[in-house]
């Protein structure tokens, strides 16, 4: 059988350019201090780069996928409650691992790109990892195809996660209403996950839905305005450096401390062996003993 679905990322190139400047345009008007010229121009760059090298990491991951079908426990069919299902299986997924990618250093050494941005507006969606699907991310979605999920189906979904994402990225919107807050991921939700404050540090982990967060209690709403960016901000714009700087940071750290090679891999973001930094559990801790 013969099982083809058109790339919506790559069609919808135009339309994030054209949102993007209307964006601009808007938030101008509306002297909303959103976008910074060298920053938006780094998103963009990341964005552009993250759909270059998809080339190779979108073939990794469908042979991944593949493979496991091959031993699939059911085959299911295109029928509509089978979209449902892996929607819902997908935005599980996703949020697991989003939530893992903000707990286990390795995998935040990717994911740390998205959130390297000081400034939240629809290019800041664009600003993308070149690493994560080469170094693994996928894995949290394996049991997709194990269970009858045709790859391309499940990549189709992951696409359609990447799309809604877009949109939640402004601070143009302040709220949806009250039911449609309850139930779905939305700017306001988003804009606490992109915060730096020690409040909001790694919550609202939501794909689409965000009962995901409220059921697994990493959910908070949105108060006080948000500081973006991370905790200890990177002020660059190259976008080799963003791509890339915290495996750097890990390499240092392992090459100065073997003996604590496990820990700097896979420990929690901002673990250190003689407390010199803070993750932010110890953050959060520190701020509700001086309440």
């Amino acid at each position: 059988m013969d099982i083809q679905f058109p790339n919506l990322i790559h069609h919808a190139i135009p339309f994030f350019v054209a949102f993007v400047l209307l964006e601009i345009v808007l938030t101008a008007w509306r002297r909303i201090p959103t976008y910074q010229a060298k920053d938006a121009l780094s998103s963009i760059a990341m964005g552009l780069g993250n759909v270059g090298v998809g080339f190779i990491s979108k073939a990794l991951i469908f042979g991944a996928y593949s493979l496991v079908y091959q031993f699939r426990i059911f085959t299911l069919d295109f029928s509509w409650w089978m979209w449902i299902l892996l929607f819902l299986g997908d935005d599980l997924s996703y949020y697991w691992f989003h939530r893992t990618s903000h707990n286990v250093r390795y995998f935040w050494a990717s994911h740390i790109v998205h959130h390297s941005s000081q400034n939240y507006n629809l290019a800041t969606a664009l600003r993308q990892t070149w690493t994560g699907g080469l170094t693994g991310s996928f894995i949290f979605y394996l049991w997709l195809p194990l269970l009858g999920f045709h790859p391309l189906a499940i990549l189709f979904m992951h696409s359609i996660s990447l799309l809604y994402q877009f949109w939640i990225h402004t601070e143009l919107i302040d709220r949806m209403p009250r039911w449609f807050e309850y139930i779905f991921n939305t700017p306001s939700h988003h804009r606490v996950h992109h915060s730096s404050d020690t409040k909001y540090l790694d919550r609202n982990h939501a794909g689409i839905l965000i009962i995901w967060d409220r059921m697994f209690g990493t959910f908070i709403k949105e108060e006080e305005h948000p500081n973006y960016g991370l905790t200890k901000n990177i002020h660059s714009f190259n976008p080799l450096y963003i791509a890339t700087h915290e495996w750097i940071a890990i390499f240092q750290d392992i090459r100065k401390y073997p003996k604590y090679f496990w820990s700097y891999l896979f420990g929690p973001p901002g673990w250190s062996h003689d407390g010199s930094r803070k993750t932010s559990a110890q953050l959060r801790a520190e701020m509700q003993d001086s309440e």
